[in-house]
C-alpha cells in the first residue's frame, strides 16, 4: 500500500467499483458478462443462460428499523435483487441469503425477517438455496444473491440502446422517495415527542412504495406475450435521471427525456407539493421505485402502445446530441443524476 490517500467518496459507488475491478481478466469463455450491468450472465451451454446479481443492505444507510418493520425489511432485501434479474429481460430462480447480526436482535426478530423473506419467495416464485451468517458489532446487514434464467437471444443489456430508440418506463415514480420523506418527518416528530402520534393518514401508497417495492417480474411476461425484446434495459434504484445516464453511457448514445411524460401518481405528486418539492424532481432524483427503464425499437411501439403499464417519456439520440431533459416550455436542460450517492463526504 501506498502513501497516496485517496478519498473513496471522489469516486463514488460506481467509480470504486469500475476502478477496484478493472484489472480482472476472464478466465473463462462461459462467463458471458462479469462486471457492468445489473447482472452478470454464465452461459450454462444450449439456448439458456444464466444470470446472476448480489446486493448488500446495511442498517443506517439503506435501511432504518425505527420504521422499518423486519417482515417488510425481509421482503424488500428479496424484492429488489429480484429487480435486477428482471432488469436483465431474465425470469428469478432462486437466491441465497446472508445476514449479519448483533446481540441486540432475539430469535423472534430475526423469525419476523425471515417471514418476510419467505413471503417474498412465495409470491415471485423463487426458491431460498443458501446462504449465511455472522455476528457482527454495529447491528444488521443483509446480503442477496439472486439467480435467474434467460434465453440468450432474449437478454437486454444495458448496452444495447440505438439512436431513435423509443425510452420506456413501467408503473410510476417518485413515490418511495416520498414516502420516504413522509417517514422521516414523522420519526423526527416522534424523537422531539414521544408521545405524539404519527400522521400516516393517506400516505398508505407512498409508504407502501418505500417499505415493500416490487419487483415488475409481471414485467417480463408482458414482454414476451407482446413479442418485444428491449434493445437495453436497466431497472431504477437510484433515480430515474442517474439510470438515464447509465443506458446512455453504456450503449455510447445521447437521450432527450420529456417532463411532461414522466408519470406520477396523484398521491406522490400531492405530497411532494407539500414538502415544497416538484414531483418530477422527485421521479428524476428519488430513486428506489425499482420499476424497470428500457428502450425499444420504433416498430415495437404499437405493440406496447396504450399498455397501462408502460409509457413512453423520450427517444433516443447519437451521442453528440448530448443527453437532455425537455421542460414544459421545450427548454433542453443538461440531465444530471442528483439522486443517493453512497460514500459521499460527511
Amino acid at each position: 500500500m501506498s502513501d497516496k490517500r485517496t478519498e473513496i467518496s471522489d469516486l463514488g459507488e460506481f467509480g470504486l467499483i469500475e476502478h477496484l475491478t478493472k484489472p480482472f481478466t476472464m478466465h473463462h469463455s462461459s462467463s458471458m458478462l462479469g462486471v457492468g450491468d445489473d447482472a452478470a450472465v454464465i452461459d450454462i451451454g444450449g439456448d439458456d443462460a444464466l444470470v446472476v446479481s448480489t446486493d448488500l443492505l446495511t442498517e443506517g444507510i439503506h435501511f432504518n428499523l425505527m420504521y422499518m418493520p423486519l417482515k417488510h425489511l425481509g421482503y424488500k432485501s428479496v424484492a429488489v435483487n429480484v429487480s435486477d434479474i428482471c432488469a436483465m429481460n431474465a425470469t428469478p430462480t432462486q437466491i441465497t441469503v446472508s445476514i449479519s447480526v448483533s446481540n441486540r436482535f432475539p430469535l423472534e426478530a430475526l423469525e419476523e425477517l425471515y417471514e418476510g423473506i419467505r413471503l417474498a419467495c412465495d409470491h415471485y416464485k423463487v426458491d431460498l438455496v443458501g446462504g449465511d451468517t455472522s455476528s457482527s458489532y454495529s447491528g444488521l446487514g443483509i446480503s442477496i444473491t439472486a439467480i435467474g434464467t434467460v434465453k440468450k437471444d432474449k437478454i437486454s443489456y444495458r448496452s444495447g440502446a440505438k439512436e431513435y430508440d423509443l425510452l420506456v418506463v413501467t408503473g410510476d415514480l417518485g413515490a418511495a422517495y416520498m414516502g420516504l420523506q413522509v417517514l422521516e418527518r414523522e420519526k423526527e416528530v416522534f424523537r422531539a415527542n414521544p408521545n405524539v402520534q404519527p400522521e400516516l393518514d393517506g400516505h398508505d401508497y407512498i409508504i407502501e412504495r418505500q417499505l415493500k417495492p416490487e419487483a415488475r417480474k409481471d414485467i417480463i411476461g408482458f414482454l414476451a406475450e407482446l413479442d418485444v425484446v428491449p434493445t437495453s434495459m436497466i431497472d431504477i434504484s437510484d433515480g430515474l435521471a442517474s439510470e438515464v445516464l447509465h443506458l446512455c453511457k453504456a450503449s455510447n448514445v445521447g437521450c432527450h427525456v420529456y417532463d411532461e411524460k414522466i408519470p406520477v401518481d396523484a398521491k406522490t405528486a400531492m405530497t411532494a407539493i407539500d414538502f415544497n418539492l416538484d414531483p418530477n424532481t422527485c421521479a428524476l432524483n428519488g430513486g428506489e421505485d425499482y420499476e424497470l427503464l428500457f428502450t425499444i425499437k420504433q416498430d415495437d411501439f404499437d405493440k406496447i402502445k396504450g399498455n397501462p403499464h408502460m409509457t413512453v417519456i423520450g427517444h433516443i439520440t447519437n451521442a453528440q446530441d448530448g443527453i437532455y431533459y425537455i421542460d414544459k416550455n421545450g427548454s433542453a436542460i443538461t440531465l444530471r443524476a442528483q439522486g443517493w450517492k453512497h460514500f459521499d463526504a460527511e
